[in-house]
């Protein structure tokens, strides 16, 4: 009686290969009669779109695109379709960074403490997202790596990971100053003593990288192996982004100077007093990510914050993407934060691109999401009308060419609206570990 239940169970052993990868496209498809919103470019109405294996292979008017003979076509009148949404700041997953050891700690790597189960993934996909930038928290000046999150159905962390060209999975670094890192020793008590312990450690990675430039390859000059100091010199060479929480105005300007001092590239993420520095933050060319809520509070140096921050910061004429800080702001609600962006005096077209293009470029991955272009990922959300008005719901969304998320399945839909089992974390989100759950349990 047991054999075929054992045989069941490492067939789908052998299915999940220890991990889950996405499942590839396999048929060509073919969105019609929408209108589309590139991003890049203008509407198109009604457009059609071809996705074929994870890529969009073809846009452009429903008139003149043809549609491959073997392709799958659903019919998307009276829908809007526009690229995956891009979270540059998000805290989904339930990881953590950095302990009370140090202030600074740039070998800490989120990767190693996110949950792929955590309900707060399906609620992001039920919001319209496609891409995150997870981050470790901000109550350090330096609390870890962060990891850049294809919203793929997963098992494990490495079925989201978006990887270089020599696998290794993309991130960056999360800094802070302000008050969430002043605490007892070891860490900082003012903000003047916040940048000294900031100058310093990025002077200490200067001379690790001088005494590894001038050991030239000889493993008995080599220092010993530093995973901070690695973490720093990613950093410090260009080889990823700082994404720096501030929010006060003279916070935003001392991370600036750190910037010019030391030549990293960076964000600035949250930034409420952004329009009292909007002229210094353009000339500056530094892109903002900032965070729109309705209901500002919580901490005092965020008292300033204002809706129009996107707009005072777009007639200037600084780069601005939107985040949603999640569980600041809940994910299903993101396509909102545009609209009260454009309530306040952000335009149209730039609150979208805040949405998309402008977090991707933010993340260096605008080559491959953030826009309706051929070529680029196949990560689409499905609308059920203008994605600005509070009306509109998110029907399906797409990640690569493969539905993550479908308003009108059931399970879907309870992530998306809430209620009764909403919040369950380790329900697995993918056929194979749902049908392994099944066989184990009887």
């Amino acid at each position: 009686m047991t054999t075929p239940r054992i045989t069941r169970l490492w067939l789908l052993a052998a299915c999940l290969g220890g991990s889950l990868p996405a499942v590839a496209q396999e048929r060509p498809l073919a969105f019609t009669n929408a209108e589309l919103l590139p991003i890049s470019g203008p509407p198109i109405a009604p457009g059609t779109i071809i996705v074929a294996g994870g890529t969009i292979t073809a846009i452009g008017p429903a008139a003149t695109t043809p549609i491959p003979p073997n392709a799958e076509a659903i019919d998307c009148t009276g829908k809007v379709i526009m690229p995956g949404l891009v979270d540059t700041h998000s805290h989904v997953g339930g990881g953590w960074g950095g302990d009370a050891s140090a202030p600074i700690q740039p070998d800490v790597r989120i990767l190693d403490s996110i949950n792929v189960r955590d309900s707060g993934f399906r609620k992001a996909r039920a919001g319209g997202l496609t891409t995150l930038n997870i981050m470790p928290g901000s109550g350090h000046l330096l609390s870890g790596q962060t990891i850049y999150a294809k919203l793929r159905k997963a098992s494990t962390i490495d079925d989201f990971a978006i990887r270089d060209a020599a696998g290794k999975p993309l991130g960056g670094i999360k800094m802070a100053n302000g008050t969430n890192s002043q605490k007892d020793p070891p860490f900082p008590g003012t903000r003047s003593k916040s940048a000294a312990l900031v100058r310093q450690k990025f002077l200490k990675a200067q001379d690790y990288r001088r005494k590894v430039a001038e050991a030239k390859g000889d493993a008995a000059k080599l220092p010993d192996r530093d995973l901070e100091m690695e973490g720093l010199l990613d950093v410090l060479d260009g080889r990823v982004v700082v994404h720096h929480h501030c929010h006060r105005a003279d916070d935003i300007m001392t991370v600036l100077r750190l910037r010019d001092e030391f030549g990293f590239k960076v964000v600035l993420h949250h930034v409420s007093e952004a329009w009292k520095v909007a002229d210094q933050l353009a000339k500056a060319k530094a892109p903002c990510s900032v965070i729109v809520v309705d209901s500002p509070g919580g901490k005092i140096e965020a008292m300033d914050l204002s809706l129009a921050t996107g707009a005072v910061l777009e007639k200037a004429g600084a780069p601005v993407a939107i985040h949603t800080d999640d569980p600041v702001t809940d994910s299903r609600l993101f396509l909102r934060a545009a609209g009260l962006a454009v309530r306040a005096g952000m335009s149209r077209e730039k609150a979208l691109e805040a949405l998309t293009l402008a977090g991707a470029k933010m993340l260096e991955l605008d080559g491959r999401i953030g826009s309706l272009a051929v070529g680029k990922d196949a990560d689409l959300v499905v609308l059920s009308g203008d994605p600005l008005s509070v009306r509109t719901k998110v029907l399906q969304t797409w990640v690569e060419g493969t539905k993550v998320f479908d308003r009108e399945d059931p399970d879907d839909r309870l992530f998306a609206v809430g209620g009764y089992g909403a919040g369950r974390d380790q329900k697995a989100h993918a056929c194979c570990t749902d049908a392994r759950l099944s066989e184990t349990t009887k």
